[in-house]
């Protein structure tokens, strides 16, 4: 009787449900007048025109859908869209000229306590902020382009912000211009997938004491760094691509206080670090490529329990860098461009087992400043007594099955 019931409730306020139309000829010319106007369930189109308008609070359950060229301004005055209610549609508008504040986060659109919301198809320009979620859920961000002007990153926002946030999914957008292209806090439950992140001053992802997340098929180029991912557990990173993060401090992944994580399918090129490791235990490497880096992998310390399997390392300075002669990490079956042991049974599998930690990477590690000799003479020679008599690098530190071809 309960489900019935609810069915016809359903029923009568679809029924019910009316649209409002905005335009600068109509009856209704703002887009805060149809919102006043409006009842939960209606459908707000808005016609092709700029609206100068700013602090537009959104309080009820509704969907306000743009038509092409639809641009709400701010003028640079405030923030724009305010959202406190469920199950609200934001679709197919540009948004832009947010003001920028040093004591107040303005952004394009804020969500406070909302759930069952879309951001679908939006363009945010000129924000601070683009996208802030605040003790939201059961939300989808997809299809949006975020674009802000950030030259430093005391003055600048995030593209898209998650504070306290579960059962987020963010999918398909493109951010740029931003202080962090996507950044998370307290965020739970979440998923990122097929998402470009760019030329961002800071980070492209940002990870804050968030757990149970995953991010899939996404794209990090070209950031201060491409995303550090910190104090958080259970977190799947499958298939993305860290390309083009360079700078003196700057990596593919930095990895702090994680734990239990999986690292699959990833692609590291063109990195200062592709994946920086400090304090993380407990997490599988499988079936990354890293190419073309300074050091493919950093591990800084109370790295513990990890397993690197099937990955490729090509053309990297420094496959593998480690600060302790203590090692109870797993390396196996990986492929090593610089290896040179032989394969006389012809199974694919090297005789001779690798050490990929070299001498010297312990020694720039150091000294810094001795990096001026990567390629001369005096580096082969005491790599290879390394490799010959370990001193300073684990003993136990070697893949004992390298792989004879790339993966």
């Amino acid at each position: 009787m309960k489900y019935f019931l609810f069915i016809f409730f359903l029923t009568f306020n679809f029924l019910q449900a009316k649209t409002i139309t905005v335009c600068k000829s109509c009856e209704v010319k703002t887009i805060k007048g149809a919102i006043q106007l409006a009842a939960d369930g209606d459908v707000i189109r808005i016609k092709k025109g700029i609206y100068k308008e700013i602090n537009i609070n959104i309080t009820k359950q509704l969907q306000i859908i743009g038509e092409k060229g639809v641009i709400v301004d701010g003028d640079k005055k405030g923030e724009i869209f305010h959202v406190q209610a469920d199950h609200v549609t934001l679709k197919n508008f540009t948004v832009q000229n947010v003001g920028i504040s040093f004591t107040s986060d303005y952004a394009a659109i804020r969500l406070t306590q909302s759930k069952h919301f879309l951001l679908e198809g939006l363009t945010l320009k000129d924000m601070f902020f683009g996208i802030y979620l605040a003790k939201s859920s059961e939300g989808t961000i997809r299809n949006n382009h975020i674009e802000g002007i950030a030259k430093d990153e005391y003055n600048s926002g995030n593209g898209i912000h998650l504070w306290y946030a579960q059962n987020i999914i963010i999918e398909n957008n493109y951010i740029t211009g931003s202080r962090d292209g996507i950044y998370f806090e307290f965020a739970d439950h979440c998923t990122i997938r097929n998402n470009i992140s760019t030329k961002n001053l800071r980070y492209g992802l940002h990870f804050m004491f968030s757990n149970d997340d995953e991010y899939l098929d996404n794209k990090f180029v070209a950031n201060g760094a491409g995303v550090a991912v910190m104090f958080s557990k259970r977190i799947n990173m499958l298939r993305n691509e860290f390309r083009n993060n360079w700078g003196s401090s700057a990596y593919g992944l930095l990895l702090k206080e994680i734990y239990d994580a999986e690292i699959k399918g990833n692609t590291f090129d063109e990195n200062t670090i592709g994946i920086q490791v400090d304090g993380s235990t407990r997490i599988n490497y499988i079936n990354n490529t890293f190419s073309n880096n300074g050091w493919a992998v950093k591990m800084q310390g109370a790295a513990y329990t990890n397993t690197f399997k099937f990955n490729n390392f090509l053309n990297n300075s420094f496959d593998l860098a480690y600060n302790s002669n203590i090692n109870d990490n797993v390396f196996e079956q990986n492929y090593w461009s610089e290896y040179t042991g032989y394969d006389l049974d012809k199974d694919g599998i090297g005789d001779v087992p690798y050490r990929p930690v070299k001498l010297f990477a312990y020694i720039v590690d150091k000294t810094p400043e001795s990096i001026i000799l990567l390629r001369s003479l005096f580096v082969d020679i005491i790599n290879f007594s390394e490799k010959i008599s370990p001193v300073f690098t684990p003993d136990n530190l070697q893949d004992m099955q390298p792989q004879m071809k790339p993966l």
